[in-house]
């Protein structure tokens, strides 16, 4: 069964940064691309970064240069370290296996992540 447990959110002021962590389990995680989502209030959920099995990153225009994505095959992690945030990042954010930007599986819990200005 898979598992995704998101960590790290928080209230955080305007400019500042937050590393948020996904621990995984129940699939082979080092040959599964991995992607960050976040969802505000009333809004859908948005693709905001893909790792690959290899490394390769890709990234939402709305997070490029200030976000980046990352993963741990030794610890089935995933993380997205975030700085420079502005109040427009308040939201859920959630990680889940991609294939190429598609969501698999199931969602899980997510963290809140909530910017003051």
């Amino acid at each position: 069964q898979v598992q995704l447990v998101e960590s790290g959110g928080g209230l955080v002021q305007a400019g500042g940064s937050l590393r948020l962590s996904c621990a995984t389990s129940g699939f082979i995680f080092r040959s599964q691309a991995m992607g960050w989502y976040r969802q505000a209030p009333g809004k859908q959920r948005d693709l905001l970064a893909v790792i690959t099995s290899s490394g390769s990153t890709n990234y939402a225009d709305s997070v490029k240069g200030r976000f980046t994505i990352s993963r741990d095959n030794a610890k089935n992690t995933v993380y997205l370290q975030m700085s420079s945030l502005k109040p427009d990042d308040t939201a859920v954010y959630y990680c889940i296996p991609v294939a190429g930007t598609r969501p698999l599986g199931s969602w899980g819990q997510g963290t809140q992540v909530t910017v003051s200005s």
